[in-house]
This record gives C-alpha cells, sequence and structure tokens, in this order.
C-alpha cells in the first residue's frame, strides 16, 4: 500500500493507492498536514511506501516524521522515469510535469499524448509514441489571470471565476469574464488544433483543479482525469522501488 503527497503552493493532496487503485484522495492546507498524516496513518496502517512531490514548502521537520514511518521516496530528476526526457534543462523540470508525463506512459502506451494541466499555471507536456518527452509551454491559469487584471490595472475588480454569459461583455464584470475564460479556451483549443495538425492520432488529457471547469467549453475531444497526476505519482514510486 502505497501513500502519495503532493505537496503544492496552498494546498496538500494525500492520496492512498493499492497497487493501482485509488483507495482515498485528501485534499487539506499545509497548516494541517501533521494532523491530516496521522489521520491517514491510523486508517490506513498496512501503508509502507510513500512519495513526496513538492512544489511548495514542507517543513524538514513534517519530511522527517514521513521518513520515520515510511520508505520515502522524494521525487527530482535523479530518479528513473519510464521515458526519455528530451527536454534541454532537465533539472528545471517541475515534478509535478514529470508526475503527469509518467501517468501517460502507463495508460498510453506508444501514443503521441498532449497533457494540459490547468492548475495555477496552465502547463502543455507532449510524450510521442516513441516514448519520448519533448516539452511543452507553461501559461497562466485562471485565478492568475483574474488577479493579473486586478493587480497591475487602477480600476478593475478581483472577481471570482465565472462562466461568461456571452461573447461580447456589457459590462466591466462581463468583460473580464469574457477576457479570460474565453481566452483560455480559445487558447487550449488552438494548442490542441496545432499538435493535431502535426500528430494526426493525438490523445489529449485534460487534468488539473480548473479541468471540470474547462472541459465543458472546449471543442476538442479530450479526456478529462482529475487523478491524472496522483496515478502518475504512484506509477514513479513503484517504478523506482521495485
Amino acid at each position: 500500500m502505497n501513500l502519495i503527497v503532493d505537496v503544492g503552493n496552498s494546498f496538500v493532496k494525500f492520496a492512498v493507492f493499492q497497487e493501482d487503485e485509488l483507495l482515498e484522495k485528501i485534499t487539506t492546507e499545509l497548516s494541517d498536514f501533521e494532523k491530516t498524516q496521522k489521520e491517514i496513518s491510523k486508517n490506513h496502517p498496512k501503508i509502507k511506501k510513500c512519495i513526496l512531490a513538492s512544489v511548495g514548502k514542507l517543513s524538514k521537520e513534517d519530511i522527517i516524521k514521513l521518513e520515520k514511518q515510511y520508505k520515502v521516496l522524494i521525487l527530482d530528476s535523479n530518479l528513473k522515469f519510464p521515458f526519455q526526457n528530451r527536454y534541454q534543462t532537465p533539472t528545471t523540470l517541475g515534478v509535478d510535469r514529470m508526475a503527469l508525463v509518467a501517468a501517460s506512459v502507463k495508460r498510453y502506451t506508444n501514443k503521441d499524448v498532449l497533457i494540459i494541466d490547468a492548475g495555477s499555471c496552465i502547463t502543455y507536456d507532449f510524450i510521442n509514441r516513441q516514448n519520448e518527452y519533448l516539452g511543452g509551454a507553461i501559461s497562466p491559469g485562471i485565478r492568475l489571470r483574474y488577479k493579473s487584471l486586478h493587480n497591475f490595472t487602477a480600476n478593475l475588480p478581483l472577481l471570482d471565476t465565472e462562466m461568461p454569459e456571452t461573447l461580447i461583455g456589457d459590462s466591466t464584470k462581463g468583460a473580464i469574464h469574457s477576457g479570460v475564460v474565453n481566452g483560455i479556451v480559445k487558447e487550449i483549443d488552438g494548442i490542441i488544433d496545432e499538435y493535431q495538425a502535426k500528430y494526426s492520432d493525438l490523445t489529449v488529457i485534460l487534468t488539473g483543479g480548473d479541468a471540470n471547469f474547462l472541459s465543458k467549453q472546449l471543442k476538442n475531444s479530450i479526456f478529462a482525469n482529475s487523478n491524472f497526476l496522483l496515478e502518475g505519482l504512484n506509477f514513479i514510486l513503484e517504478y523506482n522501488t521495485h
């Protein structure tokens, strides 16, 4: 039984896997890390191995506590991965992107796959049917765009994410919603179109916190999977500890 710990900038995701089956998933604030970890340990005493992926700021004390209880694998570029990494700066490749690519290898073997992770940023990652990871793109996410309009202008308000009612915003709020949401949807569809023009049999995965919100608006055929990152982390753990 495996414990997956994915530490983001604001939240921590815990997941428990029995082989490939996801048994439990908990999302909590970083301040509740120790409390949540203890609850999971109590509820799942058969956990032996753990993988830690962190783009946030997890304290050394919390890491030490994990290592006292489990065999902990910390995700970085030095681990073994089930693909050839053609990224020119592999040490700067985000650990979350590594895990997403690993998940695509497991689920979609020998296929051209574009993984789109819609979170704080929108990342695009491409792996070809020769099992080569080539890279992708990084773009501002939905909330980042709303916040940027508010923070870097004098008069624009900070709005909650909302689907625009019309293409033509007839108020400042409507114009912001149209610009942010329609802009992202057109961006994603446009990038998918360009990949499909080059790779005709392309598989497209949409994941991340905003995946469900965006998936209904896209014209292209996609597979939406909110647990794709966790599946990838579990696969990397097994790949490096067998």
